[in-house]
């Protein structure tokens, strides 16, 4: 089926182009003074040289809105105002019932898109810091795989450089028996942190750390074994976390700056080709253009170090090469704080400047703000140390767990654990979620785990009441029903429901997964308002079938829209 807004934007877009002659954008939106606005006459008055009233009347006299359309008015200075039919309602709605896509159609240009998020370091546990890269690529790679995109989820794990040579040598100083077992039981703060302090005080350490960096990169077997049982370690670890938190990385996504090292030296050898290369203080540069610094002069990415070791930079030019040369990538997603968008955008500057990053490839970092705590200061423990994200993670769960327990003791110990463990998880992917990725957002445990408001848990609520509808009961909706929309909440949520479509498609071209959030949101209120005025079991025979194919068509594109975030919808509440 065709959504709504995009067939009423399709049929005005033809009438808007017959007035001026060429195409023409109607700007269809939704209206709080009747069901739609299209608001496409005035940006073409100055244009045609004639008045927006004259211009929205031509257009409406020019389109093809009968059978959507009960009135058009035209208002203001040039705003056509549109009430839709309410069997044409009925009619979208039915369709959508019948369909397991919820109209929501495949991408028709499926694109290869590689996700490069999370991104911990091995040998170092993940914090806070790492929740929000986690929650939105993991929200980016869902949405994009449900829309049939051939999705490549590339964990970038920092797992190469000089800290390597020091966390060996600790490593070996420990014994690999005991320093796997540390390791293993998950740790890795206080591996490195012992690492560390070695290091800053023991000159002869310090040697021995920097030789072991040289045997390292040098490809030395005994090295690349210990080297390999810190990644391993590591990535066990990662795995666990992201089993916790419910998303959907596993051991084939990691990609880490490892992986990238035999193309290091090629991509230097190529920007030199070009003439891209330049030497700044003994290192070699590249110098995209459009970026200097305070002084005005031109800023460097330091691709190869003076003492010959490569830069990040070398490492991102090396992943950007290999994902549009060799993965055949047209979209390429870096999901990384906001501080990095300078570097990142330099690094796509000097790859389009390579010949690497052509249309139709494209690159775009999805930059986000901070996690803070209820002060508006970066969240952070009692101790004042980063917050481990396991640790907030069970605090979650745990939180979650006393008030599941307290509002459902009918339920067993079991399906109370599962409950909490979906309310818990969910609470913390949804504060993410809803907020605006770009700005900073605030932890407040009880407000995210209320039952009712802007919350995970109210969206979970209110799909596991509609799911109580069908067990009290015992019936199933008819997803062919004729569908009645005779009372105003029924065609409130009529109208919500067929909204899907478009903020899917909008989610899954901004990345802005705070739209999908408000929209299921507005969705749940629509709902609400319709249990509380619309009797569903208790209703005639056409009209219950109706209301429940409206039930049931919520709690999917309810569960649908969850799972695009990543979170549970359980059944039970």
């Amino acid at each position: 089926m065709t959504d709504l807004e995009s067939l009423l934007n399709e049929r005005l877009a033809a009438a808007f182009a017959a007035v001026a002659g060429e195409p023409a954008d109607p700007v269809v939106r939704r209206s709080q003074h009747a069901d739609f606005q299209a608001d496409g006459a005035l940006p073409l008055a100055r244009r045609l040289g004639r008045a927006p009233r004259d211009i929205a009347a031509d257009a409406l006299g020019r389109a093809d809105l009968a059978d959507l359309v009960a009135t058009a008015e035209i208002s203001g200075p040039g705003f056509i105002n549109l009430k839709l039919r309410d069997d044409a309602l009925a009619g979208l709605v039915g369709a959508m019932s019948g369909d397991a896509r919820l109209g929501v159609p495949a991408a028709a240009a499926p694109e290869t898109v590689v996700i490069d998020y999370s991104a911990p370091n091995v040998a170092k546990e993940m914090h806070v810091g790492h929740l929000r890269s986690t929650v939105i690529g993991d929200a980016a790679a869902r949405t994009l795989d449900w829309l049939g995109h051939d999705v490549r989820r590339a964990n970038h794990v920092g797992d190469w450089g000089t800290p390597f040579g020091m966390l060996i040598e600790h490593l070996l100083d420990l014994g690999e028996t005991e320093a796997a077992h540390e390791l293993s039981v998950g740790d890795l703060n206080g591996f490195y942190r012992a690492a560390r302090v070695k290091f800053d005080a023991d000159p002869a350490f310090a040697e021995r750390s920097r030789l072991r960096v040289v045997a390292l990169q040098s490809g030395d077997a005994t090295t690349l074994r210990l080297w390999r049982l810190l990644v391993d370690e590591s990535e066990k670890y990662f795995l666990a976390v992201y089993d916790k938190l419910g998303v959907t990385l596993t051991a084939e996504h990691f990609y880490g700056e490892s992986y990238y090292n035999d193309m290091l030296a090629p991509v230097v050898d190529a920007l030199d080709t070009l003439g891209l290369l330049r030497e700044s203080d003994g290192a070699q540069c590249v110098f995209p253009q459009g970026f200097t610094g305070r002084d005005g002069e031109p800023q460097p990415i330091i691709v190869r170090k003076r003492d010959g070791g490569y830069g990040y930079g070398a490492t991102d030019l090396a992943a950007i090469r290999h994902r549009t040369q060799d993965l055949e990538a047209t979209r390429l997603l870096y999901v990384v704080g906001s501080p990095q968008h300078q570097h990142l955008e330099m690094v796509y500057q000097a790859a389009r400047e390579a010949g690497w990053l052509t249309e139709p490839a494209r690159a775009v970092h999805v930059g986000f703000g901070q996690v803070l705590g209820a002060d508006g200061k970066k969240l952070a423990s009692r101790a004042g140390d980063t917050v481990k994200l396991v640790d907030l993670l069970d605090e979650a769960v745990a939180r979650a767990a006393a008030i599941v327990a307290e509002k459902n003791p009918e339920l067993d110990a079991a399906t109370r654990a599962e409950v909490a463990r979906m309310v818990g998880i969910g609470a913390i992917k949804y504060v993410d979620l809803s907020s605006d990725r770009i700005k900073d957002y605030s932890f407040h445990w009880d407000r995210m785990l209320s039952f009712s408001g802007d919350t995970g848990a109210y969206l979970q609520y209110t799909y596991a009441r509609i799911n109580s509808i069908f067990r009290r009961g015992g019936v199933a909706a008819d997803r062919a029903a004729t569908v009645l929309l005779d009372a105003p909440a029924e065609r409130a949520l009529a109208m919500e429901l067929l909204g899907f479509p478009t903020v899917v498609a909008d989610a899954a071209q901004t990345l802005q997964f705070h739209r999908l959030a408000g929209y299921l949101q507005s969705l749940a209120g629509a709902y609400t308002a319709f249990y509380d005025n619309c009797p569903v079991l208790k209703a005639e025979d056409a009209v219950r079938a109706s209301r429940l194919l409206l039930c049931d068509l919520t709690a999917r594109v309810i569960a649908q829209g969850l799972d695009l975030l990543g979170i549970e919808a359980p059944e039970r509440m």
